[in-house]
């Protein structure tokens, strides 16, 4: 019962065709399940279940296998980080924290991403390179001082297979290099993240090595890369560089498959508008408010979902690495 509900809160979601005031409510009041948070509870502990178990089991599983179980763990775990970040699940702060504290990719800090998140989230500095640490994009002078092998790649990544291979190591690199500035730099905050971060990192290599004797360079190639590749297929087009940032943020179709592993974090301009919302109430939000949603983020609905996107963008750039407003 309770699975069957998980799944069907992730299903493919359509515009609805109105936003009147008088049209009565299309369900009763939600279920003592979803006002206690259970679907998001019930996935937390399907993650931590399935990371234990793969990895704990992982020689005994073909590698495409433990490829694809792990990737699909560490992007599931993300979008559960995203969920604690906007205060679900309900109950106690701490509880959020110890949900969604632990690094199962080993590279992003749970403080850093709580404090870059919120910045991603400030409107007008939407996609802004500079000002949205979560933007894909290059100010007109930082492309500038780009050589030539450094623009291939930034405009490999702008395709969608350039985004799923090239991605993950141009993503981690750039992050932890600008970490690694802001550390040396004195700032307190960052050090003090990463100081708890590599306490968690420390819990998670003893466990790999000392118990499921898995190395680090296995767990990386087997779990952490396609974990984020994965995360940056469901970022691939949810942001673009429109001058108006009510326009930048787009509405992504996708079957229950990829909805449930993103936590509906598709319907990216429903989740703007009602950040808090938990991600099991957000297709019922985006059906009542399509309209109004689409109309203020310019139609930007990709209603042909990701295979959409891979037909389309698959080896041509969906847009350049520029952001206008830095040109």
């Amino acid at each position: 019962m309770q699975g069957a509900t998980l799944f069907a809160a992730a299903g493919r979601v359509r515009p609805c065709a109105s936003d009147s005031p008088h049209r009565a409510p299309s369900r009763p009041s939600p279920s003592k399940w979803q006002d206690y948070h259970g679907p998001t509870y019930l996935v937390c502990v399907l993650i931590y279940a399935g990371w234990f178990a793969a990895t704990y089991f992982h020689a005994e599983l073909p590698s495409v296998v433990l490829a694809a179980l792990g990737g699909w763990i560490i992007a599931w775990h993300s979008s559960l980080q995203h969920e604690t970040i906007h205060g679900n699940p309900r109950g106690p702060r701490w509880l959020r924290r110890l949900i969604g504290a632990p690094p199962l990719s080993l590279w992003l800090p749970y403080r850093v991403y709580v404090k870059t998140h919120a910045a991603h989230h400030r409107t007008e500095h939407l996609t802004l390179p500079g000002y949205d640490p979560e933007s894909h994009f290059l100010s007109g002078s930082a492309w500038s001082r780009l050589g030539p092998a450094r623009r291939t790649v930034y405009r490999a990544s702008r395709t969608l297979a350039g985004r799923l291979l090239l991605g993950p190591p141009l993503t981690i690199v750039t992050f932890l290099h600008a970490q690694a500035r802001l550390v040396a730099r004195g700032d307190r905050p960052t050090a003090r993240a990463w100081l708890e971060h590599t306490g968690w990192s420390a819990l998670i290599l003893v466990w790999l090595y000392f118990v499921c004797d898995m190395s680090l360079v296995e767990y990386v190639l087997l779990f952490v890369y396609p974990g984020a590749s994965l995360s940056l297929l469901r970022s691939f087009a949810e942001h673009r560089a429109e001058l108006s940032p009510s326009r930048r943020t787009a509405i992504v179709n996708a079957g229950p498959v990829l909805s449930l592993l993103f936590l509906n974090n598709n319907l990216h301009a429903a989740h703007h508008a009602k950040p808090t919302l938990p991600w099991f109430r957000l297709p019922e939000y985006y059906r009542q408010h399509a309209r109004s949603l689409l109309r203020d983020n310019g139609g930007y609905l990709i209603a042909d979902g990701y295979l959409g996107l891979l037909r389309r963008f698959g080896f041509r750039p969906i847009s350049s690495p520029i952001h206008p407003v830095g040109r």
